[in-house]
C-alpha cells in the first residue's frame, strides 16, 4: 500500500511537471481544438465520418489536418485556430497581425500565419492525395476561429456550430456514395 501511495505521488508530480512545461499558447490551442471537436461532433449526422489530426503528404508537401469530415456531400477540412487578442489582416495576406493588450495597457504585436491560406494549402494537398489514391472527391476547407475574432468576412471562416452544420451539410451536385465515403475514410483513418 505504501509503495502504491509513493508511486501515485510521483506520477502526480510528473503530470504536473508536464502541464507546467507546456507553453500557454499550446494549452490554449489544445483547448480550442477540443472545443471545436465538441462542436463538430454535435452537428454530425448519421453517415458522417469525422477524423482528427490526420497527417498526409503529396508530392513532398506534408500537412496535419485538424479535422476532416467525410459525408455524402464531400470532404471537408476544418482548421482550428484559437487566438487571444485582435487579428488584423486580409483574406489573401500571407500573414496576419495579432495584437494583444495586457491588463497594464501594453500592446504586443505578433505575426501569425494566415489560416485561410493554410487551409487552402491543406485542401490542395488532400485533394491531390485522394486523387492519387484513387479516391478523388470534392474537398472544401474552412477555418474555425474559436472566439470568433475574424479580421475578414469570408466564406472560409466558421464561427458557430450553425456555420459548421451549414458548411458540411450543404447539398452537393455530385454526392458521394457509401462506397466512396468508406474508401476515403480508409485512407484517412
Amino acid at each position: 500500500m505504501r509503495y502504491f501511495l509513493i508511486f501515485g505521488a510521483v506520477l502526480a508530480l510528473f503530470v504536473l511537471f508536464l502541464v507546467l512545461r507546456t507553453p500557454e499558447w499550446k494549452r490554449a490551442g489544445n483547448r480550442g481544438e477540443r472545443y471545436a471537436r465538441r462542436v463538430i461532433k454535435g452537428v454530425l449526422r448519421p453517415g458522417d465520418r469525422a477524423f482528427h489530426n490526420v497527417k498526409i503528404s503529396f508530392d513532398g508537401k506534408r500537412t496535419e489536418l485538424d479535422n476532416v469530415i467525410v459525408n455524402k456531400n464531400g470532404v471537408f477540412v476544418i482548421e482550428v485556430k484559437s487566438y487571444k487578442g485582435r487579428l488584423v489582416g486580409g483574406e489573401d495576406d500571407f500573414e496576419w497581425r495579432k495584437l494583444k493588450t495586457t491588463g497594464a495597457g501594453n500592446t504586443y504585436e505578433k505575426e501569425v500565419r494566415n489560416p485561410i491560406r493554410q487551409v487552402r494549402r491543406q485542401v490542395y494537398i488532400l485533394s491531390h492525395f485522394l486523387r492519387e489514391s484513387g479516391a478523388g472527391a470534392w474537398v472544401a476547407g474552412y477555418v474555425m476561429l474559436v472566439g470568433g475574432r475574424s479580421p475578414v468576412k469570408s466564406g472560409y471562416i466558421l464561427g458557430s456550430a450553425r456555420d459548421v452544420d451549414r458548411a458540411i451539410h450543404r447539398r452537393s451536385d455530385t454526392p458521394l456514395s457509401r462506397e466512396q465515403i468508406e474508401k476515403i475514410a480508409g485512407f484517412l483513418g
